[in-house]
């Protein structure tokens, strides 16, 4: 960079600035908003070729920025996010000149007609949303065997911690990779089983799954109405709670999200250093710990013995009766057909697939761009009716809600007089999506090849400032996460 102040920055301060950290430069007046966003392109610029995490730039970002500096002179910041760079997944609309396209190049010109929820939200408090992160595309339900990160529009997503050695996770590939590169302040994911969780643990992050019902899913290109939200991925338990509180927010476009107990609560205030002092933890084993190596499954253990030296008692090898059902994705394979006609339906005229009959058929045309990993998921959903009529599809639905609540979360919080269960990495991370309730993971460590290991939290519906609790209490008092080191170009 030319300007010395912002090549001091971006050299001694920048990689790992917290949300608070920005805040306090951009409130002494010590940076821009403006200068801040440069200073992130830049990084993009240099070191994204590495692990293809961005799909593209706001072309509006440096203005919407300066437009900022400006605001908060006159008026004072909107938010804690007021002027902070934010990156979002590629599944989210907004409604500028960025496109959205779950990673596929049929809807590589679809600009949304409207903002989605979460984008509203962002741009409310006064966040900038500097680009689209690339995904597993359709969310990695597309075909079966497809790499997680991969799409026809944005190509290989690869892990900062080792890329092409450690996996990236999916399906929010990109908004896990781009912040652990330090690509931006937090970023925006989403998930339908495991798609925040898994790619937060694979990437050294904190990720929130929150309870279906916390964020409206309105604008988000869709896999499955009764397991779909977005959440937010950051370095710190903090950043995550500072983003999850400004995307929080009933919606009367999406009826869940009148079920919302805790709606306007400021997810900060349950940053609690103590948070584990006295908590029941639950360890779920059988079932979960063997899909990891004995490498990681040390590295789980020695997390758990931290907890116990928090003051936390931990009750080792609980029992949740469903850890080993004969799960499916079935519920998924049926409500995918009717959500996702229902969003590309809403599109511009100009986008020519209307349906998922269509999508099909696009991909066809070019096998060799569109079809590297096939597309047996999508031609499984066309073969359903659409109309969630099917005897298969409510028995399925129930066996995941009746599996995953009274004989899988719930029973085992119930049953153990527990204030939340942990999980190894993001394994069990089927169960709480099932159920719609919430997960954070927390960095616990690393392999000795130096492939991230995460533990997850999870409770019940709507224990968010529970889990944040007691994340918050691990991370602080534990700092195991060390940044991803790119090689410098």
């Amino acid at each position: 960079m030319e300007n010395p102040k912002l090549k001091k920055l971006l050299e001694e301060w920048l990689e790992e600035a917290t949300i608070s950290k920005m805040q306090e430069k951009l409130q002494s007046s010590e940076i821009t908003s403006k200068e801040l966003v440069l200073l992130y392109l830049h990084r993009i610029s240099i070191l994204d070729k590495q692990i293809n995490s961005v799909l593209e730039i706001n072309p509006d970002a440096l203005q919407i920025a300066e437009a900022l500096d400006t605001e908060r002179k006159e008026k004072g910041p909107r938010s804690r996010l007021h002027g902070i760079p934010i990156l979002i997944k590629d599944n989210i609309d907004t409604h500028d000149k960025m496109h959205t396209s779950a990673g596929s190049l049929a809807l590589k010109d679809s600009i949304a007609e409207k903002d989605s929820f979460v984008a509203e939200q962002l741009r409310q408090a006064g966040a900038v949303i500097l680009g689209k992160t690339n995904m597993t595309e359709w969310a990695n339900f597309m075909a079966i065997g497809m790499k997680s990160g991969y799409s026809s529009r944005g190509g290989q997503v690869l892990n900062p911690y080792g890329p092409g050695k450690f996996d990236v996770g999916g399906s929010s590939s990109g908004s896990g990779a781009a912040i652990a590169a330090n690509f931006a302040a937090a970023a925006v994911g989403t998930e339908t089983s495991g798609s925040i969780l898994n790619p937060s643990s694979q990437n050294s992050l904190v990720g929130i799954k929150p309870t279906v019902g916390l964020i409206s899913r309105r604008g988000i290109i869709p896999i499955a109405h009764t397991q779909d939200t977005a959440g937010p991925m950051a370095r710190t338990v903090e950043d995550a709670a500072i983003l999850l509180t400004a995307l929080t927010g009933r919606d009367e476009h999406d009826p869940v999200t009148q079920t919302n107990p805790i709606n306007n609560t400021d997810f900060t205030k349950f940053l609690f250093k103590d948070g584990l002092n006295g908590k029941r933890i639950g360890f779920a084993v059988e079932g979960f710990i063997e899909l990891l190596s004995e490498d990681k499954q040390k590295v789980v253990s020695e997390a758990l013995e931290t907890m116990k030296a928090l003051g936390a008692e931990i009750i080792d090898n609980i029992v949740i009766p469903s850890a080993k059902a004969e799960w499916k994705y079935d519920v998924l394979t049926y409500e995918f057909k009717p959500d996702l006609n229902a969003y590309l339906n809403g599109l511009h005229p100009s986008i020519k697939v209307r349906s998922l009959k269509d999508l099909i058929d696009f991909n066809n045309q070019d096998e060799e761009k569109m079809l590297k990993y096939g597309q047996a998921v999508l031609i499984q959903s066309e073969e359903t009716s659409g109309s969630l009529t099917e005897n298969e599809y409510i028995e399925a639905l129930e066996f995941d809600l009746f599996h995953s609540t009274q004989q899988g979360i719930d029973y085992a919080l119930e049953t153990y007089n527990l204030d939340a269960i942990v999980f190894p990495h993001e394994e069990g991370s089927h169960i709480s999506a099932k159920a719609g309730y919430p997960s954070i993971a927390v960095p616990a460590g690393y392999a000795t090849d130096g492939e991230p290991v995460g533990i997850t939290f999870s409770g019940t519906a709507y224990s968010e400032p529970q889990l944040i609790q007691l994340a918050y209490a691990f991370e602080q008092l534990t700092q195991f996460r060390k940044p991803a080191v790119l090689g410098k170009e």
